[in-house]
């Protein structure tokens, strides 16, 4: 009596083993761990994925500032068109500068 007592204590301890290894594997796979062990062994790699992404970002923050800047200048104009009686003296001299830069000139 006390051994099948015994056995079915290690049975539901290997029962509770089997699930927590199932779970562990379970994240593992969810975190695409092994994905990231192959890509750190493998140096070139990396280093082509980094690159990719590099140029990606930077193509994007240029895309992203040249659509920001081209919405200020746009709503600068605007305000300029309002006449607006100290501001507009400020913003008339911005977009002056801006389109100077634009067409090559220097305002010094």
């Amino acid at each position: 009596m006390g051994q099948t007592t015994k056995k079915n204590e290690q049975e539901k301890l290997l029962e509770q083993v089997h699930k927590k290894v199932s779970e562990i594997a379970a994240n593992i796979e969810r975190t695409q761990i092994a994905d990231y062990v192959l890509l750190m062994n493998s140096p070139i790699r990396l280093i082509w994925t980094n690159l990719i992404a590099g140029i990606s970002r930077g193509v994007g923050i240029a895309i992203g500032f040249t659509i920001f800047a081209s919405t200020i200048l746009y709503l600068l104009q605007a305000l300029n068109v309002l006449n607006l009686p100290i501001i507009g003296d400020y913003i008339a001299d911005i977009v002056k500068h801006v389109q100077y830069q634009l067409e090559g000139r220097r305002t010094y």
